[in-house]
């Protein structure tokens, strides 16, 4: 199939996934959908369709996005490029909130977060926005992380992509974006990672928003992908040394700029000033509890952080009953020398 922005995308036996090449998923038995029901809190008037819209693949089938040469070209500079998730790597900036670990363990996390299309000066720079989970500090640090992300050398466009990337390891050996690598099990036959957005939004004007979810399912222990309330697939359990639970989830943005070099616009390149229509946004945020019910996170149970408040904001407003938008944070901002 071939994509309206020209990817090409294989229908592949749901069962022969690039996937189950993991030796750790050897004698791995595909689960199909969830032991929870859907996540979704809401229905937004304006998603955002990741994926194949109206040409899915046939059942039994899974879509997958056929990696070019210039895919693999690029590739090889990209090998380093997931350490944009870890903690402490030169040159990242970010401007998130997390739930503190004391308030844990959590199972699951939650929101609705606005899509842009921030613009870079160079092909080597990344901007992102995510939702994630993690387990543990350092080299044992367990991650998982969903959201979208502009990234050009890795898929030769500024356009805006979806994405989901992982590591059992503190991204020393283990994880990747999207299907990289092996790892993600995938279900939809529609929606996949790596697809690109169709639309962005505007400034104070139309806001385009996906609704993003990992949970953990209570009888596998495999944490689930959900996108607009659709299961995308799974990242197994088998997969992570260190991830039955997660003492920390958060919410925010990400960039990184090539050593000595101005820092690209994160969000909406603007920062947050309590006009959702301006700042990037995450609204509907809440974590899930050991019994599998969500809670919007009090006010004293976050730790908002950034690097350098010169270059990006970050905001955690609590719960805002009206408009009926839940728990809601802000964040994101120009970019600029914001140092190393």
């Amino acid at each position: 199939l071939q994509t309206e922005f020209g990817d090409i995308v294989d229908c592949i036996d749901i069962n022969k996934q690039p996937a189950f090449d993991h030796p750790l998923l050897k004698n791995h038995k595909l689960q199909r959908k969830p032991n929870f029901g859907k996540t979704s809190v809401k229905t937004s008037p304006a998603r955002s369709i990741f994926g194949l819209d109206k040409d899915k693949c046939p059942l039994g089938t899974v879509p997958i996005r056929r990696t070019t040469k210039d895919d693999l070209i690029r590739e090889k500079s990209l090998l380093n490029d997931h350490m944009i998730m870890t903690q402490k790597a030169p040159g990242i900036h970010v401007a998130e909130v997390s739930l503190k670990s004391r308030f844990g363990p959590y199972y699951g996390v939650n929101g609705t977060n606005s899509i842009y299309n921030p613009k870079l000066d160079r092909t080597d720079q990344i901007t992102l926005s995510n939702l994630w989970v993690q387990n543990g500090q350092g080299d044992a640090g367990n991650k998982i992380s969903v959201g979208w992300h502009v990234l050009p050398y890795l898929y030769g466009n500024d356009a805006t992509h979806f994405y989901s990337t992982w590591t059992s390891d503190n991204y020393k050996k283990t994880g990747c974006y999207n299907i990289r690598c092996p790892g993600f099990v995938q279900t939809s036959k529609g929606y996949y990672p790596g697809a690109r957005a169709p639309n962005t939004s505007t400034y104070g004007g139309i806001m385009i928003e996906v609704e993003l979810s990992i949970s953990q399912d209570p009888v596998t222990k495999n944490w689930w992908f959900q996108w607009n309330g659709i299961n995308v697939g799974y990242f197994p359990a088998a997969l992570f040394s260190n991830l039955a639970s997660a003492d920390q989830v958060g919410w925010g943005g990400r960039t990184r700029p090539p050593p000595g070099t101005p820092s690209p616009p994160m969000g909406s390149g603007h920062f947050p000033d309590y006009n959702i229509v301006h700042a990037c946004y995450f609204t509907f945020v809440s974590y899930r509890d050991a019994s599998g019910k969500n809670h919007g996170p009090e006010v004293n149970q976050i730790k908002t952080f950034t690097d350098n408040s010169d270059c990006y904001g970050v905001k955690y407003y609590g719960y805002i009953p009206k408009p009926n938008v839940g728990h809601v944070l802000q964040f994101g901002g120009p970019g600029g020398n914001c140092g190393n």
